[in-house]
């Protein structure tokens, strides 16, 4: 089976910005010339992460405050003493979220819900330059 391998570049501002990626996943399978098989997005970064999620401004705002509350960035984490860099927080959030997802795509579609988007998240506490890396699988 041909592997097909695209990117994604986004310009971030961090603490939790949130990006929808799937046009462009949408994009990417168009492009390939694969009909089906799977997409791979992975974000080389320790400090970011992807799911899905309805992209709409109130299930954004829940997701965000879910994270601030679950790992707070004002708490002692040890790889701050270690580092100084002030973000281990967003190390632990990347954590709970992963760097990969694969969704199946058939007829050159993605096959998410009716309600669901490949959503980016950047935890790191400044701005950034990041990478996706956009690998497909399929005939």
């Amino acid at each position: 089976m041909p592997v097909k391998t695209g990117n994604i570049s986004l310009n971030t501002h961090g603490n939790t910005d949130a990006f929808d990626i799937t046009r462009e996943l949408e994009r990417l399978v168009t492009e390939s010339g694969l009909s089906s098989g799977i997409l791979t997005v992975f974000c080389p970064s320790s400090t970011s992460g992807l799911t899905t999620v309805e992209f709409e401004p109130g299930a954004v705002a829940d997701l965000k405050r879910l994270f601030d509350e679950l790992v707070p960035s004002k708490k002692d984490y040890a790889h701050n003493a270690t580092w100084d860099d002030g973000n281990g927080h967003s190390h632990m959030r990347a954590s709970l979220l992963g760097p990969s997802l694969t969704v199946p795509f058939v007829g050159k579609t993605l096959t998410l819900g009716t309600w669901q988007q490949v959503v980016y998240l950047d935890f790191d506490i400044r701005p950034r330059h990041r990478e996706l890396v956009v690998q497909m699988v399929g005939e």
